[in-house]
């Protein structure tokens, strides 16, 4: 028996998941979490031969936690099921040990191959994502970029909407060193704006 666990936000995609999984005969959902701690919590006490991971979560970023997995329960299996169809967060999945990536839009027929081929040892990309990743490059971080704590603050009031000004008033910084972080948050996420970096930012769920 297929032991498989869904992690994802959206109840209505958990049991439509779960739905369709279990139509197969010897494949069983031995859990069903909304959050990547849930999730671990679980896999301390108990097993699961294949993961399908949502890249959104509340608590973590589905990349750090597929990393997570790989390195505690190399055994198990990951597919990535995302409606985030950025070339960058899909390399990053398979580079943190993901056997597959597929879009929420993937028909059933899409989710039951992935999962046999991925239980046989192969990669499998959909041919949906395989049009994404084989576009030209993107302006997008190759990996999750490492921030101090200084500039995660200043990347939280960013994404709140707040001015230069109102970001060294509230942290007791110069305005000019406000605006050295904000240059450097640019420069790292590869983006030439703040709609752009925050955005990157919520992708990679950094806010």
């Amino acid at each position: 028996m297929l032991r498989i666990a869904i992690v994802d936000d959206h109840p209505i995609v958990v049991k439509g998941l779960k739905d369709l999984l279990e139509m197969e005969p010897e494949w069983t959902v031995v859990g069903c979490f909304h959050t990547g701690n849930s999730l671990l919590a679980f896999m301390a006490d108990n097993e699961a031969d294949i993961i399908l991971l949502d890249i959104s979560l509340p608590d973590t970023s589905g990349i750090r936690l597929c990393k997570e997995i790989r390195r505690r329960w190399p055994d198990t299996q990951i597919v990535a099921v995302s409606n985030l169809s950025d070339r960058s967060i899909i390399q990053q999945m398979l580079q943190q040990g993901a056997g597959a990536y597929i879009l929420k839009t993937a028909t059933p027929e899409e989710v039951t191959q992935c999962i046999t081929e991925v239980m046989g040892g192969n990669i499998f990309i959909s041919k949906e994502v395989q049009e994404i990743i084989s576009r030209p490059g993107l302006n997008a971080p190759a990996t999750i970029p490492e921030l101090t704590k200084r500039e995660k603050q200043i990347l939280q009031l960013l994404a709140e909407g707040k001015r230069s000004a109102d970001i060294a008033a509230e942290l007791f910084i110069s305005p000019l060193t406000v605006k050295t972080h904000r240059a450097t948050l640019l420069q790292k996420f590869g983006v030439s704006n703040m709609v752009a970096l925050v955005k990157s930012a919520r992708e990679l769920q950094l806010i």
